[in-house]
């Protein structure tokens, strides 16, 4: 039988990229819950083309919309939060692929976990937020995590059938961004249409900033900290212009295992959705005739802070990550609306980090008081820089 699927932000990149790979396989997949934030119209048609029995959609206001578009289909229609967390606990979906950008995929993520579904996580939020919690819950309901990031599938694939102990560190690849060739004293001309040009990858704005700021690296450091049980010290960033080579393992022996594959999301999402199995594909393949050179440098900590910001986080634990991510949120939806800099974005995350008050052992209720404080915290710095202008 198809393995049901729910798919939590089914209009963003990943969602988007996730049905692609499902319409591949109608008899490995099949859809049973779509969710989304506001997009309406885009949900609709996914309803209508996929048939899932449920479909949610956060923003209550466009709950009557969507009934409307889907009266006479026979699908099922809810609307918020709760009704999230509620129907995703209680369906019998095999797999929950958490495609929900930022802090607002934890909660549906953690209802998943609790109920003990396979989560095919591509939120890496919700381990920076709450890598510890997510690590115990999951541990005590049996959830499987699997990792949809390219780098964290990476690290995950390199790793099957090894010993845990015999891990020395680990190697995350980074792109570098539309910036990586970029004078550093040139980066507060760069305009939001600059930052959104990747050089390879096809992701949502969100992302897409991050990446260029390398603040999405700096999350996947802590989340790689949670999925495979590391310390700070064992992961460390290289930047890899072609983004051919996702991520390395070294081992205490010597050895280093690495993972290659095309810069294209559908290649980790069908792993994670396939997962124990690997299903064969029709995706373009690596021709290393037109691969032929690898590069390799490290990053600038000068020229991107944020790196650095993640590391500080991570090794001060407690809610500093939250914090950090907190502040990052609020930073890139600033710069996306012209409201900020480009270089004013770490400046607003190393603000917010130092003037919130520090949790050692945060629980889920102080982790999401944590967020609304350096929610305004980041706000009032970022008008604080508007003011200065």
């Amino acid at each position: 039988m198809a393995e049901r699927i729910a798919l939590l932000g089914s209009t963003g990149s990943i969602g988007t990229q996730t049905l692609d790979v499902i319409s591949r396989y109608p008899k490995e997949f099949k859809v049973d819950i779509l969710t989304a934030a506001t997009n309406v119209k885009l949900l609709t048609e996914q309803a209508r083309k996929f048939r899932p029995g449920s479909v949610i959609i956060s923003d209550k206001n466009n709950y009557k919309q969507l009934c409307d578009n889907l009266s006479g289909t026979g699908i099922k229609v809810f609307a918020g939060q709760d009704a999230m967390e509620e129907i995703i606990s209680l369906s019998s979906v095999d797999v929950v692929l958490a495609a929900i950008v930022g802090y607002s995929g934890l909660r549906p993520t953690v209802a998943a976990i609790k109920a003990g579904k396979k989560i095919a996580l591509a939120n890496k939020e919700t381990l920076v937020v709450a890598g510890e919690i997510i690590s115990r819950l999951a541990s005590s309901s049996g959830a499987q995590i699997i990792p949809v990031d390219s780098e964290h599938s990476a690290i995950f694939q390199c790793l099957a059938g090894e010993n845990h102990g015999s891990i020395e560190k680990i190697t995350l690849t980074a792109s570098g961004g539309p910036f990586l060739n970029l004078p550093a004293e040139k980066l507060k001309d760069v305009r939001p249409g600059d930052a959104l040009q990747h050089p390879n990858w096809n992701m949502g704005d969100k992302v897409t900033i991050d990446s260029a700021s390398m603040m999405n690296k700096g999350l996947e450091v802590i989340e790689a900290k949670w999925l495979f049980d590391l310390e700070p010290e064992q992961i460390e960033v290289v930047i890899h212009p072609q983004s051919i080579i996702h991520s390395f393992v070294h081992f205490r022996d010597g050895s280093v295992k690495a993972q290659l594959g095309l810069p294209d999301m559908r290649l980790p999402i069908l792993y994670a959705l396939g997962f124990p199995r690997r299903l064969p594909s029709e995706l373009p393949r690596l021709d290393f005739k037109d691969h032929f050179t690898f590069t390799f440098q490290k990053p600038d900590p000068v020229k991107f802070p944020n790196l650095s910001l993640a590391y500080s986080a991570l090794s001060k634990g407690g809610n500093k990550p939250c914090i950090l991510n907190a502040a990052n949120e609020i930073a890139v939806r600033a710069f996306l609306s012209g409201r900020i800099r480009f270089t004013d974005m770490p400046d607003v995350v190393e603000h917010t980090i130092e003037n919130n008050a520090y949790i050692a052992s945060p629980d889920l209720a102080s982790l999401e008081m944590t967020d609304k404080e350096a929610r305004e915290t980041a706000k009032n710095f970022v008008k604080k820089i508007q003011n200065c202008r």
